[in-house]
């Protein structure tokens, strides 16, 4: 059964960043407003500041707050608190979790309640489910297994692709496509290593041709469900979303009206409660389909369907753990037709700390400036501005960009433009590739499907740097702005000008242990001919003249590459690395550094693991790049919790007897 409908008075909002502000907002938008609680870390609270709960809690055991349990049940207990909304991610899907603050607290986690998670959040039992409301599946294993020997067994008997699952994964991680027998046991020793229950399932992998399409579900919890439309979700990559779009821009929708209507036919079964997420592969072409899993909570992409629908989903589920729901509250009675597509289209766009030049690894450091787009149909949610940080404890996505129009090809032209009004300084960002998926002519038609993107990436990133260098161009042209689009509190301050062509200084060298004297040196003259890279104080590329005293004038192409804004975020200390020096081990990535393997006078062997970093959820071993014995090594600040370390700290010296300049290899830790 759902947990019991009744008046919130006091919630709490178990989670962070843009979806905490998010969840916030429509709590103070509410008729009767309640009084809301948050929680927060250390150099993680802009969500505080922007949401504007009544309560800010600083979480005592710090990023794990938000997973600890029994900590959560205290807080609530202490603060009488008789809601709590988990937002997406952490423990949103947690059964436990939902019991446990009922049994224990008397607090309601808004949602569909913890038998309905039980019987959701478990990928096999979704399935099943889906087999007795006669909802196409592809063929599976019939119970999860941790033993690589299982799911061979599985795939003589089905033959490959297969597809490898964590049954209680979710983001994109503890999924691996195999497509033959030699990649077999390492997918699945992978998607063990992130299973918290360390349990897979295999089934049949359906790629090529089929989409990645949602359902959004709104149920009452009596058996009253109605769907929102559909999201297609097939821009991925390594199985994580990055553009969604919806409706699906496909023409002929007799195969997404059937899609819906099982939708809702299992959702009906289950009497559902609030919000729920029913996901398909589709291919149109063939008009087949099948079912894949339930995610029983709020999706990040929920944004485009309030943009089509103009429904506010979250204020939806909050009306709905009230029991005040209806379907003149919800605008439901609207949307019955899924044969035909609601008369608007939007593109939600994740941008990233992640560079795509260096195999997606995480950047961490602080934002210098941000600049987001604006103007009619175009919506930003984040949680960032100037000066926030960004770590390795939690998610990448800096923002989501939203943009609406009246047809999915003006919707297309919309997101471009708002791409290219989109700045960031300080990190490394997923922002050109983005560009390239929407100058893509696939995409334009409509016509991507979920592998279309790993297929592409190679031909994508190289692409989207030409697009970002003819940007930098036209903006050297134009005259100086500050980043920021937030007024003048958040304008650039002095020490990050943007330099223009034709700035010109005279510059005077004294040695400060000269005594003072009323006669200077002789000037030096910098001017600046052309900018190609402004992102000053982080970099600056330019040609410069420059004339040395009783010298003719030079030409140079200066480049000023700071060393010291993604350490300086997180307050590190750590020495740089010289990559070109092969005595050097550098850090190929950023992340947090967890551990740290070899001391001063170690011999180590070369591809010999040498260190773990944390990137989000994921550790990752690095390994030594060659052989010797270690002169110095990285000593960590934090042990306890590890050291948020940037890209190109140094991570240990070995003695002057090895040649090579090889990079430290980076793998998954299982």
């Amino acid at each position: 059964m759902p947990p019991p409908q009744r008046p919130i008075s006091r919630i709490l909002i178990a989670n962070r960043g843009e979806i905490a502000i998010r969840i916030l907002q429509s709590c103070h938008e509410l008729p009767q407003p309640p009084t809301t609680f948050a929680i927060y870390t250390d150099n993680d609270t802009t969500h505080i500041s922007l949401g504007r709960p009544h309560h800010a809690i600083k979480a005592a055991h710090g990023p794990a707050s938000y997973m600890n349990i029994d900590y959560l049940i205290g807080l609530v207990k202490e603060n009488q608190i008789d809601a709590v909304h988990p937002g997406y991610g952490f423990l949103s899907e947690s059964a436990e979790f939902s019991r446990r603050m009922w049994v224990e607290a008397g607090c309601v986690v808004v949602g569909p309640g913890w038998e309905v998670l039980e019987r959701t959040g478990d990928k096999l039992m979704a399935k099943a489910l889906a087999a007795e409301c006669d909802v196409p599946v592809l063929k599976a294993m019939g119970r999860p297994t941790g033993s690589v020997e299982d799911v061979r067994r599985f795939a003589i008997s089905v033959g490959y692709p297969l597809m490898i699952k964590a049954v209680d994964g979710g983001g994109g991680r503890g999924i691996r496509l195999v497509k033959d027998e030699a990649s077999l046991d390492n997918a699945v020793q992978r998607c063990v290593a992130e299973s918290p229950s360390r349990l897979v399932f295999a089934e049949q992998a359906a790629v090529e041709g089929y989409k990645h399409i949602e359902i959004q579900i709104v149920g009452d919890g009596r058996g009253g469900v109605k769907h929102l439309w559909e999201r297609d979700c097939s821009v991925q990559r390594r199985f994580q979303k990055i553009v969604e779009v919806a409706p699906a821009p496909v023409q002929d929708r007799r195969v997404i009206a059937q899609v819906i209507d099982s939708a809702v036919r299992m959702a009906t079964k289950l009497k559902y409660l609030g919000l729920g997420t029913w996901e398909y592969l589709v291919n149109v072409q063939q008009m087949k389909f099948f079912f894949l899993e339930i995610n029983p909570r709020l999706q990040v992409e929920h944004t485009i369907t309030e943009c089509i629908t103009g429904v506010d989903l979250v204020k939806q589920q909050l009306f709905l753990a009230q029991g005040l729901q209806t379907e003149a509250d919800a605008r439901l009675g609207q949307w019955r037709d899924a044969d035909k597509a609601p008369p608007a289209a939007s593109i939600q766009l994740r941008l990233c700390a992640e560079d795509p030049l260096s195999n997606f690894s995480l950047s961490i450091g602080k934002v210098s400036d941000i600049q987001f787009p604006s103007g009619n149909g175009i919506r930003v949610d984040s949680h960032l501005s100037r000066g926030g940080v960004v770590g390795s404890d939690f998610d990448n996505m800096m923002a989501k960009i939203i943009v609406t129009a009246s047809t999915w090809g003006e919707c297309v032209a919309k997101a471009r433009r708002a791409l290219e009004e989109t700045k960031v300084i300080g990190v490394k960002t997923n922002l050109n590739l983005l560009k390239a998926i929407l100058t893509d002519a696939t995409f334009a038609a409509g016509h991507a499907d979920t592998s279309w993107l790993e297929q592409q990436l190679d031909r994508l990133v190289p692409s989207g740097e030409q697009l970002a260098a003819a940007t930098e161009l036209l903006d050297t042209s134009l005259p100086a702005l500050s980043l920021s689009s937030n007024g003048a509190g958040s304008a650039i301050g002095a020490a990050s000008t943007l330099f223009r062509k034709g700035d010109a200084w005279t510059v005077l060298l004294e040695n400060p242990a000269d005594k003072p004297s009323s006669i200077k040196p002789p000037a030096h003259h910098l001017s600046i001919s052309r900018v190609t890279r402004n992102e000053f104080p982080t970099a600056l590329v330019a040609d410069i003249t420059y004339t040395i005293p009783g010298s003719r004038t030079h030409s140079y192409k200066m480049t000023l590459n700071s060393t010291t804004s993604s350490a300086g975020a997180t307050a590190s200390t750590h020495r740089r690395g010289d990559p070109t020096k092969k005595t050097h081990i550098v850090l190929p990535m950023s992340g947090k550094l967890v551990e740290v393997l070899v001391d001063v006078g170690d011999e180590v062997r070369e591809n010999e693991v040498i260190a773990f970093v944390k990137q989000m959820k994921m550790e990752l071993e690095v390994r030594s790049p060659r052989a010797g014995k270690v002169k110095w090594v990285i000593e960590m600040e934090n042990e306890e919790e590890g050291d948020d370390v940037a890209e190109g700290v140094l991570l240990m010296e070995l003695e002057d007897d090895e040649d090579g300049t090889k990079k430290p290899e980076v793998r998954s830790r299982l």
